[in-house]
């Protein structure tokens, strides 16, 4: 017997664009409920498209994630700009993220290297934007303590661009109008049967998930002294005849000085990297995780093609 499809059903694609480190995997997590983008005190730590899955009424909004979007020096930052526009184009709905406060700071005495670029980051955005024709959906994060004046004057120039149909004022930090984006969100869905399971969270291989967790774990671990040179690459995931899973990974860094900055004094660090790791992989897999690391030395990491088909990325771009 086939299943009657729900008539009331509606199912379709958000995009989340923006700056690096203007909220958006906050705001993704946030509007799925659950860990599905990893979120770090560094700036550009989402290297692909997630699709987190947000249930709103009948409407499920699946939510890509996008890498920031910035003017790429690098093959990997081609890879990561394409992958975000593609991403937009690709949506039903298309919600621009901006950092109010940095963006603010930017036009003051007091804004700093990283306010001036994330607000030229945002002018390219825009600028790409007029030239597509694309109509977006406005969300000012990063509200907290800012004044309502100061808002609606940054709201109202932004909307002098005309790319934005209608702009929102969050907090995805905390949760302030996310509610209210999360309704118009699933107003944007068309018609049809849902995509995924009501119960499922993410649509993310669970090698990739597993690698995005410990790389997270790594950059909250030596923040400071490890720049963008790092990744993670999921060698081997293996189910084990008693429910649990192993898994081994390698971390790879791009110089011989940053290999003991992951191995740390004894091995700590990496001790420490695994265990937070192994501890968040075992409660999002519902099982006993048994997790091996090993640090590598690859100059040329960022020139991997297996590292890119990993996480979807065109190599080529």
């Amino acid at each position: 017997m086939t299943e009657t499809p729900n008539p009331a059903q509606r199912a379709g694609f958000a995009a989340i664009i923006g700056a690096p480190n203007a909220g958006k995997s906050t705001l993704v997590n946030r509007l799925t409920g659950s860990k599905v983008s990893i979120v770090t005190q560094k700036v550009q730590t989402t290297r692909f498209p997630v699709r987190g899955i947000a249930m709103e009424g009948d409407a499920q909004i699946i939510l890509v994630d996008t890498p920031g979007i910035f003017t790429p020096r690098r093959r990997l930052d081609r890879a990561m700009v394409a992958s975000a526009w593609g991403g937009a184009e690709d949506a039903d709905i298309v919600v621009h993220l901006i950092d109010a406060q940095s963006h603010i700071n930017a036009e003051g005495r007091d804004g700093t290297a990283a306010d001036r670029r994330s607000a030229e980051d945002t002018e390219t955005i825009i600028a790409n934007l007029q030239a597509t024709g694309t109509k977006v959906v406005l969300a000012l994060n990063k509200i907290d303590g800012m004044r309502r004046d100061t808002l609606l004057a940054l709201s109202q120039k932004l909307f002098e661009s005309g790319v934005y149909e209608e702009v929102y004022m969050i907090s995805a930090a905390n949760g302030d109008g996310v509610d209210d984006l999360k309704q118009r969100l699933a107003r944007s869905m068309p018609e049809g049967p849902w995509l995924y399971p009501e119960d499922q969270a993410a649509d993310v291989p669970v090698r990739v998930l597993a690698a995005e967790i410990t790389r997270e774990k790594v950059y909250l671990r030596v923040h400071e002294e490890l720049p963008y040179s790092a990744a993670v690459e999921t060698t081997s995931f293996e189910d084990r005849a008693d429910g649990s899973a192993r898994i081994e990974q390698t971390i790879y860094v791009e110089r011989e000085s940053q290999r003991p900055i992951v191995l740390g004094k004894g091995g700590q660090t990496l001790k420490w990297i695994g265990q937070k790791a192994r501890e968040e992989l075992n409660e999002i897999l519902g099982r006993q995780v048994h997790l091996f690391l090993t640090v590598k030395v690859d100059p040329k990491w960022q020139d991997s093609r297996a590292l890119y088909a990993q996480f979807g990325l065109d190599f080529d771009v």
